[in-house]
């Protein structure tokens, strides 16, 4: 599986964006969709995640009410809608991709994850 991921950029405290993740390769339905992100010094921690179907999510506590994760199957896409955004959630954020195998919650676990893609870079201004 590929995965390139688009939409970040700068924008002001409170403000939104959505992130997107196109998948090519293997069948994207068979695989639970992840977000990470990585802050300058930190080390890279888990946002949210999606079940194969959709119908599952798990957030990170941070983010839990601000972000929502959606995927289309049909486009092959997986979606990261940021909105509340705060000056702490800079970051270079990856999608990532890992066989359905478990419950939902299991995939905060970044070990899990076969394919990465290569970030985008999401500023947060204050």
């Amino acid at each position: 599986v590929q995965l390139q991921a688009s939409g970040g950029g700068l924008v002001q405290a409170g403000g939104s964006l959505r992130l997107s993740c196109a998948a090519s390769g293997r069948t994207f339905s068979a695989y639970v969709m992840g977000w990470f992100r990585q802050a300058p010094g930190k080390e890279r921690e888990f946002v949210a995640s999606v079940s194969w179907r959709g119908d599952s999510t798990a957030y990170a506590n941070s983010v839990k009410g601000r972000f929502t994760i959606s995927r289309d199957n049909a486009k092959n896409t997986v979606y990261l809608q940021l909105n509340s955004l705060k000056p702490g959630d800079t970051a270079v954020y990856y999608c990532a991709a890992a066989p359905s195998r478990y419950a939902i919650t299991y995939y905060q676990a970044q070990h899990l994850y076969d394919y990465w893609g290569q970030g985008t870079q999401v500023t947060v201004s204050s």
